[in-house]
């Protein structure tokens, strides 16, 4: 069997294709029982978070298994498999290894460092032990994972490089202000009382807000948590609970909400939002009226002639002269709306229109408002018209010389409401990202925050720590695949010395117990030490990459009982034989023959010496009788 892991996470895909195939906690329980259920797998866990669903599992075949977890994704996700598959990452054997380990130490985090993820694999494990879905190697696999995250917490800075998801998420709240002075005197709500919304809170009352509220669906949690901010003695903050019906309403008087629930539809909709922030925030400032030759610039065109101080001639202009009017500064030339209206004309339109300017409609007048150059006269644009006649008539329309037309910057409030939504999928509306007055902060917000976040030196260091890991749990897992044959040779070379002990008892009946005690013994020890040096020696080579096959060779060239080693392959826990073999080995008295098949946990040089001793002490004896 072999390690197989398919999944999906904020490295892969984008954030809506996360959301939609995001797992409640039945939908997991009910993907892990399907898991074992197929063929290929035999074991299988899911790890689920706010960012990454990945489904692991022990397979017998490769192929057969990648296409079998992915299509078990796809169907209790939700999401076609045709539309998940291009997000879909697999890793297989020491590749699944080093990831589940590198994810263990924050390394494939959105915020990398971040120690929340080994509560969510200790979730993850505890799940499928409940289910009875992880067997000996998921078990193996998660609990070093989790060892191998502390190690790297313990052993490094990591925890420098990175921060929780919540501290994350503040900050970028804050927009680079320090999120004590931010957050100081603020009244927070948080929707929810999981690990991720107590972390918030609690987050929040040592940042310095004055009050939190806790919504949650279970009153009693919501409580719970209240009491162990209020109680707690880093924090100085009023805490309580709140109904979940309530949230609307405790919107309107919150500064910061954080939310994270495992809620499949919107806790906050937009209309929610916008009516808890609706006279919090000053009236947008209405613009004043704008002169006509300013709204040229702009693309708007006058709304009636009325607004024109030209002369009557104006109206029989096959142009608009407010646009043809927009000068541009000093260097002259038509506006960009006048530059569009005289292009493509003919020269007879054009030299027409030379014939008003030439005449002085009161266009003079009107280009005094001071977008004119002040030496221009009503005899230049005359000029400059039939200049554009000719390149009309030259190159059959008028190339326009555009400018870069400015864009009219609305600004935004101060934001009267922030909110941090960390839930997968979100709880809180996108369109909120729009409102007047609020700042939102979700995880794909977040995870472009963190793009361009640096990342301590410390991380190297966890990378070495997790490729040595890797290493050592891989040497572990092939000893231990070979542990079953030993075991198993080891039974049969128990059975033997028991049979022939008994064929002598039958054919010497007249032995006495001093010379049948000592027969016994010898035959023990030629067995013992015939043994001893291959079994240790197959478990130091098949812990090398590529040992898997001293296994195979050890069952051929002794003809060991294949229902025999698979017996001992089913047992409970990694080293620990059936209790029929245990008995056959000790009522044989093969010395060392534990030890040296790996069986009570002990290293092939610790099953040495205890072979050691044995023969000392059985050469001691015989000097004795000599």
């Amino acid at each position: 069997m072999s390690l197989l892991v398919v999944g999906l996470s904020h490295r892969s895909a984008p954030v809506s294709v996360l959301e939609r195939a995001a797992l409640n906690a039945d939908a997991q329980s009910k993907l892990l029982q399907d898991t074992v259920a197929a063929e290929p797998a035999t074991e299988a866990a899911v790890l689920a978070t706010c960012n990454r669903i990945e489904l692991y599992a022990d397979v017998d075949k490769f192929h057969a298994g990648v296409a079998e977890l992915s299509t078990l994704l796809a169907q209790h996700s939700g999401v076609g498999l045709d539309e998940l598959t291009p997000y879909l990452y697999v890793h297989y054997e020491d590749r699944a290894v080093h990831h589940l380990f590198s994810v263990a130490c924050g390394l494939d985090s959105m915020v990398v460092g971040e120690g929340q993820i080994l509560g969510q694999i200790k979730d993850s494990l505890a799940t499928a032990q409940e289910l009875h879905t992880a067997g000996r190697l998921l078990n193996d696999l998660f609990q070093q994972a989790l060892r191998v995250g502390k190690r790297a917490h313990s052993e490094t800075g990591i925890d420098r490089a990175g921060q929780s998801l919540v501290t994350f998420g503040l900050e970028q709240l804050a927009a680079g202000a320090p999120v004590e002075g931010w957050a100081r005197g603020k009244r927070a709500l948080v929707i929810g009382a999981g690990s991720m919304s107590s972390l918030a809170a609690v987050t929040l009352a040592r940042v310095g807000v004055a009050e939190v509220v806790i919504a949650n669906r279970t009153h009693e949690r919501a409580e719970r948590l209240a009491r162990t901010l209020t109680e707690g003695d880093d924090t100085d903050v009023t805490a309580w609970a709140v109904p979940m019906e309530t949230v609307p309403d405790e919107l309107t008087r919150a500064d910061v909400a954080v939310s994270c629930t495992g809620a499949t539809g919107l806790v906050l909709t937009a209309q929610e939002i916008a009516a808890a922030v609706e006279g919090r925030i000053p009236s947008p400032r209405v613009l004043a009226a704008v002169p006509a030759t300013a709204s040229v610039r702009t693309g708007v065109r006058p709304t009636g002639t009325g607004e024109r101080t030209g002369g009557a001639g104006d109206e029989n202009c096959p142009l608009d002269l407010s646009a043809v009017q927009g000068a541009t500064g000093a260097t002259g030339g038509f506006s960009v709306a006048g530059e569009a209206a005289v292009a493509g004309m003919d020269a007879a339109t054009l030299e027409q229109h030379a014939v008003w300017v030439d005449k002085g409609t009161g266009t003079a007048d009107r280009r005094d408002g001071g977008r004119r150059a002040p030496d221009r006269t009503p005899a230049d644009d005359t000029e400059l018209i039939a200049a554009l006649a000719a390149a009309a008539e030259a190159f059959g329309r008028i190339p326009e010389r555009r400018l870069p037309e400015p864009v009219a910057e609305i600004p935004r409030p101060t934001p009267v409401l922030s909110l941090l939504d960390l839930a997968m999928p979100r709880d809180i509306d996108a369109a909120a990202h729009r409102l007047r007055g609020v700042r939102l902060v979700d995880l794909e917000s977040l995870a472009e925050a963190s793009a361009d976040a640096p990342m301590a030196a410390d991380v190297e260091q966890v990378r070495r720590i997790v490729s040595d890991e890797v290493a050592a749990f891989g040497a572990a897992q092939r000893a231990a695949h070979i542990t079953p044959t030993v075991v198993a040779l080891r039974t049969m070379a128990a059975d033997v010395v028991a049979s022939e002990i008994a064929r002598l008892d039958g054919r010497l009946p007249d032995l006495d117990d001093r010379q049948r005690g000592e027969i016994t013994r010898t035959v023990r020890r030629v067995v013992d030490k015939l043994l001893h040096a291959p079994t240790v020696r197959v478990k130091q080579l098949a812990a090398e990459p590529g040992g898997a096959g001293y296994a195979d060779a050890l069952r051929t060239l002794f003809d060991l009982d294949p229902e025999t080693v698979a017996r001992v392959s089913r047992t409970d826990g990694a080293d620990r034989p059936p209790a029929d073999a245990v008995g056959a080995l000790r009522s044989a008295g093969i010395a060392g023959s534990a030890e040296s098949a790996g069986i009570t946990g002990t290293t092939a040089e610790d099953a040495r010496s205890g072979t050691s001793t044995m023969n000392n002490t059985e050469n001691a004896k015989n000097r004795g009788r000599a």
